[in-house]
């Protein structure tokens, strides 16, 4: 077992080392050869801007940076942001993402919440419900993460901060080219690599091209070994013929056939195209698009129970992941002032299947006294025969979204300045997911769907409205006051089918209801061709469902009865968001700024209408930050300091029968700090960032709904006490990288260290789940590289997760019973060559 004591004498011994490294060559430090090389522009506010002048609590990883790093996801990238944490679902792309640890844990569910985080490609929001866009990373200009509410800007999902991918742009300068590959292998994993390649090409003076391709391979490292379920068979009595238990003697099952070294492999491959054409001295068009599929295989969670980096699947896990996203950007001016319109189409479609087998070994558990699944539950074949209880998952999403803004903005160089405009968004979901029991009987299904326990097919439609401006008033020469806002309308909607199936037998009466016995939940709950809902008028002679509103479900439960049909159930509403900032700069390099704001996240509709809808949460910001540039611009040190009152979060959690429930909780509250800073000493380059979050919760957080927060009328009791802290971020996170470049003959050599540092944190809000699964540990990383650049040519040998460091980047079940806690883990010691040529 690798020790905390380990982890800290690393992490103080690589502290000491900076520090020290940090005073020696600050002594010898020279300037740089280039006037402000070490300037970052970023586009924060809507406008280009040096990173030192934005009153934000911004971190930027420019191109630059990017490749040095050697980043190409967003498992590699958010590492490197200490701000942002996430979730993940245990394969790529379906990581949520979270920023200063406004988390309540069990988000990303397609019916569930909407992000607290927007994530942007280029001016366009890519956010998207269930799990991140992980767009691959190459060619990128840079990516900038904002914290705290952005919501004036960037609207909705911009809650707790913003993530912008920000890519180069086709340049009419001049031609040029690049390819690089790579080449890696995992400590007792597989083989990995990757080809990528880009060319700008002018194609006149006023028009220019740019094309990136780009092919990953991901090496598995987690293996699925050989393991065995038994579940219950014969019931035993007693001798007034009661039930009072079983033996393990039923249907017993092995994974022979998916026994598998290196399971968790996935391939990401695609690319994207984009078009400038500069129609006269002021207006320029620029359309845009691009593709990528990743194809992910096993699972990227392991079961230590099971062994380090092992599991047991008995169905096959795989996904895939693909989108097409077309953009288009026009800029231009009237009279003095900037016009901008963005617009984009994103189309995103996922399908995965997932070994479900935890599902039917703890419930053959949990019902152990009462015969197990076999007696319990009505899992049968045709003839009446128990069957295999095992599960697996076939699910499928079919994402939508288009934007349009239209946004202008004054001239930057006059004392007032002002930047606003409109907003529109609209974002659809296409929801599959079918629990399948294969051979289970026809009349036990889902009705039409032979073999389906559960299914779900609903329709989400999520429509943002808003108009946004702020302005700026330079009072003095060294002072600036901003004020912004932003009203917002949503219009979100709901319907199709979730649940069991019913049994039609003597007009939905006889039994077994279903495979599960439920008399509540599935088509039970449907409308009839005359609007009752089934439930009301089962029996009756003749009955006829009225025809399901979403294709592929027997009928329609989720929605209302107007005129005649099932439409959508709906969650409307509005409101006002603000951003109020007071920025003092006594000269050019040092800033100091406070900032007052609000972000707030749409409320939503439960599938299950006895919880009701939830309601929109909202976020207030207080916030005091520095930014400095000392020694001629050779460090830069920036910080903020923040509270945050998270107000009523959205809490989201597995109830009943595994059944994602999502309610408003209490308040939280969330204080911390965010620290940057970089050292330019000539051919040695220090940076540092970190982030320090302590968020807990201010009332009680009750089982049942109670707006006293006592926990106390109705049986109910309290899931986590005031006081217990939010999940998912850890209370420190860091990373530091040091870089140092020496002259070669006609090459510049170089050597790098980076490390990263997160520390321990929750994985559940709800204190007894989060004992159960345990907390995602500390762990500290560090990444070596090795390497040198000529003029068109550079080589780079390097390993990451040197030490072989098993860290836990996220914990989950399968369903709310499940005793089985998966663990997913950063990629173990990993050596690798790298090459690339520019031309």
């Amino acid at each position: 077992m690798r020790s905390a004591t380990r982890r800290a004498a690393f992490a103080a011994l690589f502290t000491t080392t900076a520090l020290i490294s940090t005073t020696a060559f600050a002594q010898e430090a020279q300037a740089p050869e280039e006037e402000d090389s070490n300037v970052i522009v970023v586009t924060a506010q809507k406008r280009s801007e040096n990173l030192q002048n934005v009153p934000i609590s911004i971190q930027a990883l420019g191109t630059k940076k990017l490749d040095e790093l050697n980043i190409s996801n967003f498992s590699s990238y958010s590492q490197q942001l200490p701000s942002v944490s996430a979730q993940s679902g245990g394969t790529p792309g379906t990581n949520v993402i979270y920023m200063r640890g406004v988390a309540s844990g069990g988000d990303g569910n397609h019916s569930g919440s909407l992000p607290s985080v927007g994530v942007y490609l280029d001016e366009q929001p890519v956010t998207t419900i269930g799990g991140n866009l992980d767009v691959h990373v190459y060619d990128i200009a840079r990516i900038e993460s904002l914290s705290g509410p952005q919501g004036t800007l960037y609207g909705a999902s911009s809650e707790a901060g913003t993530i912008r991918i920000i890519t180069n742009k086709p340049s009419t300068a001049g031609f040029e080219g690049r390819v690089d590959g790579e080449i890696n292998t995992v400590h007792k994993g597989g083989v990995g690599g990757k080809l990528e390649g880009m060319v700008n090409m002018p194609l006149s003076e006023t028009a220019a091209l740019r094309v990136v391709g780009f092919w990953q391979r991901d090496a598995g490292y987690i293996d699925n070994v050989p393991g065995t379920r038994t579940f219950c068979g014969t019931t035993l009595y007693d001798g007034d013929g009661n039930v009072t238990g079983c033996l393990k003697d039923g249907i017993s099952v092995n994974n022979a056939a998916l026994v598998k070294k290196d399971a968790n492999y996935t391939e990401t491959y695609g690319g994207r195209a984009a078009l400038k054409v500069d129609l006269d001295d002021s207006w320029t068009v620029t359309p845009a698009v691009m593709y990528q599929e990743t194809k992910s295989h096993g699972n990227y969670g392991y079961d230590p129970t099971v062994g380090d980096l092992q599991y047991q699947h008995f169905y096959p896990d795989f996904r895939n992941d693909k989108f097409v996203q077309a953009a288009l950007t026009i800029e231009g001016k009237v009279g003095n002032w900037d016009v901008t319109y963005a617009g984009a189409y994103l189309d995103r479609k996922t399908y995965s299947e997932s070994d479900y087998t935890d599902y039917a070994e703890a419930y053959d558990s949990y019902y152990e006294s009462v015969g197990g699944l076999a007696y319990y539950f009505a899992y049968q074949d045709a003839s009446g025969n128990t069957i295999d209880p095992r599960q697996k998952v076939l699910g499928s999403d079919h994402f939508k979204k288009m934007s349009h803004e239209l946004r202008v903005s004054s001239p930057q160089d006059g004392p007032v300045r002002f930047v606003g405009g409109l907003f529109y968004q609209r974002q659809s979901n296409e929801i599959h997911q079918d629990y399948q029991i294969p051979g289970l009987g026809p009349n036990l299904s889902v009705n039409g769907s032979p073999g389906t326990l559960w299914l779900t097919q609903q329709e989400r439609v999520d429509k943002d409205y808003a108009a946004f401006g702020e302005m700026s008033v330079d009072l003095t020469d060294k002072l600036t006051f901003t004020v912004g806002g932003r009203a917002f309308k949503y219009d979100n909607s709901l319907i199709g089918f979730f649940g069991f199936g019913r049994n039609p037998g003597d007009n939905y009466t006889d039994t077994p209801y279903n495979g599960a016995w439920s008399s509540k939940t599935g088509v039970i709950q449907c409308f009839t061709s005359t609007g009752a809902r089934l439930t009301d008028v089962k029996g009756t002679p003749g009955i006829v469902l009225a025809s399901p509103a979403v294709a592929g479900s027997p009928c329609t439960n989720l929605g209302v009865w107007e005129n005649g049909k099932a439409v959508p159930t709906r969650a409307k509403g509005d409101g006002f968001t603000f951003r109020m900032n007071a920025t003092y700069k006594p000269n050019e390099d040092l800033l100091f700024y406070g900032t007052f704001s609000k972000g707030f996240r749409p409320g939503g509709i439960n599938r299950r209408g006895d919880f009701g809808p939830y309601q929109p949460d909202y976020l207030y910001n207080y916030e005091f930050g520095f930014k400095t540039t000392l020694a001629d611009g050779l460090i830069r040190f920036n910080g903020a300091i923040y509270q945050q009152n998270w107000n009523s979060f959205q809490f989201s959690y597995l109830g009943p029968n595994s059944f994602t429930i999502i309610t408003n909780g209490p308040n939280a509250r969330i204080r911390g700090f965010d620290l940057d800073a970089s050292l330019f000493a000539g051919p040695f380059t220090l940076n540092v960032a970190g982030a320090y979050t302590d968020a807990k919760i201010k009332q009680n957080l009750c089982h049942a709904i109670d707006p006293t927060y006592t926990c106390a009328t109705g049986g109910n009791s309290i899931d986590a006490p005031a006081g217990t802290r939010l999940p998912i971020t850890p209370k420190w996170k860091m990373s530091a990288t040091a870089r140092y470049t020496q002259p070669v003959g006609d090459a510049k050599a170089y050597g790098q260290v980076n490390m990263t540092y997160q520390g321990s944190a929750p994985s559940d809000l709800r204190t007894a789940n989060a004992a159960l699964m345990g907390d995602l540990k500390a762990f500290a990383q560090f990444n070596l590289a090795l390497g040198a650049d000529w003029s068109r040519f550079n080589v780079e040998l390097f390993v990451t997760n040197l030490l072989d460091e098993r860290g836990d980047l996220s914990r989950y079940v399968q369903c709310g019973l499940c005793s089985r806690t998966y663990i997913v883990p950063n990629q173990p010691r990993t050596f690798g060559l790298r090459v690339g040529s520019k031309f």
